[in-house]
């Protein structure tokens, strides 16, 4: 965790972690600023993987989220994660796992891939990343934009 996450973060309504994080002193910082949303990844720990999911489905504003670390990519999810999004057919997957920031619109399952990338300095990774958006009232999502925190040292 760093200044540079928390500025970016300041203001939002709630916070959605798609896994790895690593410690739950992450989660504890980001709940300072507000709710925070979070599935567990390949790296965590089993307290974290007793405090959070491994699939989370929810609702806002009508917009239906799916959120989960390992998903594959848009055309190659992995079986169960493409059971899930036919049988619940969200409007957005949030995912994790690759490090490597990717938005795409999947119009064979009409929903937003989102993969924000990594912000932390674990992996190998290159740029550190997260994303902001906005869901509309109407339960649309806008204004995503992505942000870059810097090169990651650590990773390269």
């Amino acid at each position: 965790m760093d200044d540079r996450i928390l500025y970016h973060l300041e203001g939002v309504d709630e916070i959605w972690h798609a896994g790895d994080i690593g410690s739950s002193q992450v989660i504890d910082q980001l709940s300072l600023i507000t709710k925070v949303y979070a599935v567990f990844g390949n790296i965590d720990s089993g307290d974290i993987r007793v405090n959070f999911p491994e699939y989370l489905h929810r609702s806002l504003n009508g917009l239906k989220l799916m959120m989960t670390h390992i998903v594959g990519k848009p055309g190659s999810y992995t079986p169960t994660v493409r059971n899930m999004i036919t049988a619940q057919k969200p409007g957005i997957l949030v995912c994790g796992h690759s490090h490597i920031a990717r938005v795409q619109y999947d119009q064979h399952f009409s929903m937003l891939y989102i993969n924000p990338g990594a912000a932390g300095y674990h992996g190998f990774h290159r740029i550190r990343t997260l994303m902001r958006l906005d869901v509309s009232p109407g339960g649309k999502a806008e204004n995503l934009r992505v942000i870059e925190l810097g090169a990651n040292k650590k990773g390269a």
